[in-house]
């Protein structure tokens, strides 16, 4: 999430450049990583099983660059699906926030963008594709700053078809990453910026009827929203419940929770 913020507020003093440019070729995609793919693991099925268990062993972060190679050859080896390259955007898109090299990051987040093109260009109509074109404009947002303006533009449209049509999708995925848009880009006349609508959509995502009751992402955007919006004592509240629930995702083995527990803390000291 906070890397969504830092890519809003990028927007208000960035120049102006496309968000979006003609991809390379999945093919040239995938080469990039081919070296960490074995030989005889071709099909894309046997791929992206793969590509899951090492995804799922995050945040090792050998595991991880594994998983978005065998994500890549799975969209190379079958040009009909489109899974390999949800992973293999979901998998740039958490490395960005953990590499340290500037231009690797840049890097990351542009070719995050190229295989979220290519998702929506096998499926034009599925609303995944929209939703992971958002998140991974949204980092490239961040890293390279000129497409900020045009990126929180893209952003918007895509989030708004990811919301139509799929809402529940991510646990809420589209209503909350709609709401931190809102609540962290500027506001008008410079951008999109509106807490009392980020409220309304974080408020939307914590009652979605999900396969997981109260998830806590949504629970702490909602708290942020609140605090925005002046309604600081509810916003405390929902941080509490956000730490929470957090703590008991830990406790069952959630690979994400950790962050979730800092980002709830961090909030409630300050």
């Amino acid at each position: 999430m906070r890397r969504l913020a830092a890519a809003c507020l990028a927007a208000a003093a960035a120049g102006c450049a496309p968000a979006l440019r003609e991809p390379p070729t999945v093919a040239v995609l995938a080469a990039q990583k081919a070296p960490a793919v074995r030989p005889g693991a071709r099909d894309a099925d046997s791929l992206l099983r793969e590509a899951d268990a090492l995804w799922a062993r995050r945040p090792d972060a050998d595991a991880v660059r594994q998983a978005e190679s065998l994500y890549l050859a799975a969209a190379d080896a079958d040009d009909r699906q489109i899974a390999g390259l949800i992973g293999a955007v979901r998998v740039k898109v958490w490395r960005v926030d953990r590499e340290t090299d500037v231009r690797v990051r840049e890097e990351l987040a542009t070719s995050a963008v190229h295989a979220a093109q290519w998702c929506g260009r096998r499926a034009p109509d599925e609303p995944m594709c929209d939703y992971w074109l958002a998140i991974a404009v949204g980092v490239q947002a961040r890293e390279v700053r000129q497409t900020a303006e045009d990126g929180l533009k893209t952003m918007i449209a895509a989030l708004k078809r990811a919301i139509e049509k799929i809402p529940t999708y991510e646990a809420g995925g589209p209503d909350r990453v709609m709401a931190l848009l809102l609540l962290r880009a500027p506001g008008w006349p410079l951008g999109p910026g509106d807490p009392e609508q980020a409220l309304a959509h974080a408020a939307k995502a914590v009652a979605l009827p999900l396969l997981v009751r109260d998830e806590p992402q949504n629970v702490l955007v909602q708290a942020e929203a609140l605090v925005a919006n002046k309604q600081r004592e509810r916003g405390t509240a929902t941080y509490r419940k956000a730490l929470t629930l957090a703590r008991e995702r830990a406790a069952a083995g959630d690979p994400d929770a950790a962050e979730w527990i800092v980002e709830a803390t961090d909030a409630l000291e300050r």
